[in-house]
Order: C-alpha cells, then structure tokens, then sequence
C-alpha cells in the first residue's frame, strides 16, 4: 500500500513553523525590556521592579510541565492559539489596574503563554521533521526566536518616543498575538499537513522491522505505551535520561542565563560608559544571532557534541577569565574580549538543546516528555541569575563568576560522559 506524502521541504514549515514563532517572540522582545521601567513607573523599588520582570521565568517554569500535558491533548495549533490568547490576557490584566500586583500577575501569565507557545513548536518539529535536518530545524527555531527578540526592543523604542509612555508598548504583544491566531487559523494545520508523513516514516521503519525479524507486536505494544503517557509517566519512564542529560542542559541553560546578566552587571563594576557598554554587549549579540545556522550544520553534519561541548566550554571559559580580569590595567579590553567569546559560544550552540531534546522525545507522543525537560533547562535558567546576585551579594562579582564558570565545565562533564550514550551518532 501505498501513501501520498508530502516529501519535506523548508518552505513548506516556513509559515507554519516559524512565521508565528517570529511573530510572538516580536510582542515579547517588545514589552521584556519595558517590564521594569513601567513598575517603577507604578511606584515598584528597584528591587520590587525586578521582581516583577523575574515573574516572567517563573510563570515559563510552572508552566512547563502542564504545557506538555496540554499539548499532547489538544495539538500543536490549538496549543499555539491558546498561548496567544492567554498572553492578550495577561497584557489586558496588567492595563486594567494600575497596580503593580496587577503588573506582576499579567507578567506570570505571559510568562505560562510562553512555555506553552515554545513547546508546542518545539513538538512539533520534533515530531515532523526529518531526523536528517532536525538540528538545522530546531537551530533556526532558536534564531527565530531570537530575532523576534533582537526587533522588539527597537519597535518599543519608536513606540515610546512617538507616545512618550511606556504602557502602550504592551499593544505590541497583542496586535503581534492577533496576528499568530490569523495565521493559525488561515494556514491548513501542519500537523494535518506533515502527520500523514511522520506516518509514512514510522510505517517504513516497522517494515524494515519487521525484514530484520523485530517482534513487530512489542514495537506495536510500546508505541501506543509511548502515546498515552502522560507528563508525570514520562518523568518515571525517562528518569534516568532526565537526570543525566537533563542537569548537563540544565547547567548549559544556567550558563547561558549567566551571561546575559554578568555581562551589564560587570560593565558597571569596572566603569564602563553605558554607552559604550551597550555596543559591545550588542555585538556579542549580533554574533549569537549570526551563527545559529551554523550550529545547526554542525550538528546535523558532526554530531550534537560537536555544538553543545565547544558552546559551553567557551561560556565557562569566559566566566572565568572575567573572574581573573577585574582589576588588571586592560580590564575594558578583556571585558571586550569575553563579550566576543560568549557571542561566538553561545551562538555555536543555539539550537543544541532544543535538539536533544528532539532526539531523546518520544516520537509518537513527544510533549509530555519535552514538558519534563524543558522544565529542568528552564529551572537552570531561572536559578543562575539568583546564584550570581547570591553570591555577589556575599563574596564578590568575581566569585560569582568563578562559581557560573565552574557550574559550565560540570555541565560539559555530563554531557560529554551522557549524550553519546543516550544519543548515538548517526551514520552520514
């Protein structure tokens, strides 16, 4: 028997896939930055108006394993549409009072909408494409996202400068929301699309099952077990993988979060002009972007350790040559030089845990497994910034640096001992 498939091809995951990750990330990177500045506006103290800002990681944390849950119920496009309206109500919750307790309970569902929206694509291109062009899939997935990011600040400049208020930048979010469920809505559903694929490709494979004499019941048995797992199953059933890989992305995640808070926070430390801060912070930046691509072709070419272990090495590196920088002559020249080393770093591994985690998911029910693992990335993302105001607090900027520097060469142990074990290198 035979079945009219449609063959992959990048155009035709283009809209579906990225047009509405591009679009959401736009209204996030939009009202991200202005987060705070509106708290302080509402009277919030510095302290109270980063802890507004925080409320975004921790609603994406708590949303992470109910999204898995939810995806796997309702699918990838429902998931998405969801998303965007829960994000339109989080905007409208935060404009309706002007109080921060508002603010914060309209960033924490922001914050649920992300997760949801992140893993639904994120399932999906994990169920759909291709193992051979996965890598360079997900990688470009992470660039979209960081696009989306890298314009939204910029959209949000002109807004302000036209209205000469912060607030109404958060329409941004909405009209951006708006426009992801027209999108949804008028495009074919790309699991309807893609999912007579993905059927063809498990049918070809219990075939070549069955010619190498595979007990096709046990494969039928274990696919429909795979399938009806839930989120809590998949965290007993994966455990040992969640565990090991699961903390050495954790601690990549951690890293990475580290960086983007060390950066600004050292700046200051060593007296760099603000101005001058912002350049180069925005270079290292355009370098991250600039190289996602690549990231994905090496993976796909040489293997995932190819991107994770150089990525996180350079971050640790990095960290601790700033710890031993602080106080020489050519302070500003080494903060320059670190700032390029975590652009190159992070912009080689972009990609590389949203691909593991493709490649360890199961593939005919992916979303619960993805929601127990990006749970565990996210918790690693969210604790880094607290361990560097910690122990800057207690020690000094450069113990914290030394400590995140430390936390990323543990991080590349386990990956490095777990990921050929868990993840076999595929034959070119």
């Amino acid at each position: 028997m035979t079945t009219a498939t449609p063959p992959f091809s990048w155009r035709g995951i283009v809209l579906p896939a990225y047009l509405p990750t591009l679009l959401f990330s736009l209204g996030e990177g939009a009202i991200i930055p202005v987060i705070p500045v509106v708290a302080t506006e509402r009277g919030a103290s510095l302290a109270l108006a980063g802890l507004i800002a925080a409320m975004l990681m921790v609603g994406e944390l708590a949303g992470d394993l109910p999204a898995g849950w939810l995806v796997a119920r309702i699918g990838e496009r429902n998931a998405m549409i969801g998303a965007a309206l829960l994000a339109v109500t989080g905007v409208l919750v935060a404009l309706a009072s002007p109080t921060n307790w508002a603010l914060g309970i309209g960033v924490f569902l922001l914050g649920l909408a992300t997760a949801v929206f992140g893993l639904a694509r994120h399932a999906f291109l994990t169920s759909y494409v291709p193992e051979r062009v996965r890598a360079r899939a997900l990688s470009t997935l992470a660039g979209v996202f960081r696009a989306g990011w890298a314009i939204g600040p910029f959209v949000a400049a002109g807004i302000i400068a036209f209205a000469g208020s912060s607030e109404p930048v958060f329409w941004v979010l909405v009209a951006s929301c708006f426009a992801v469920v027209v999108v949804l809505v008028l495009l074919p559903d790309p699991e309807r699309v893609f999912g007579a694929a993905r059927l063809a490709r498990e049918a070809s494979a219990a075939d070549a099952a069955v010619g190498d004499g595979a007990d096709v019941t046990t494969a039928g048995r274990a696919a429909a077990d795979a399938s009806s797992h839930g989120v809590f199953r998949a965290i007993v059933v994966h455990r040992a993988v969640l565990a090991r890989i699961g903390t050495g992305v954790g601690l990549l995640a951690a890293i990475r979060a580290s960086r983007t808070m060390i950066l600004p926070l050292w700046a200051v430390s060593i007296g760099v002009p603000p101005e001058q801060a912002a350049l180069v912070i925005g270079v290292s930046a355009t370098i991250d972007f600039a190289l996602f691509y690549v990231s994905g072709q090496v993976m796909d070419r040489f293997g995932r350790l190819w991107s994770a272990i150089p990525g996180i090495v350079g971050l640790a590196v990095g960290h601790l040559v700033l710890a031993v920088t602080h106080d020489v002559p050519a302070a500003v020249a080494w903060f320059t030089a670190v700032a390029v080393l975590f652009g190159v770093a992070n912009g080689l591994s972009s990609g590389v845990i949203l691909t593991l985690g493709a490649d360890l998911a199961p593939k005919a029910n992916p979303a619960p497994f993805l929601g127990a693992y990006r749970t565990i990335g996210d918790a690693g993302q969210a604790v880094a910034p607290l361990v560097v105001a910690g122990v800057t607090s207690l020690v000094s900027i450069m113990a914290a640096a030394a400590t995140m520097g430390v936390v990323g060469l543990i991080g590349a142990a386990m990956l490095l001992r777990w990921v050929p074990r868990y993840v076999p290198r595929r034959r070119r």
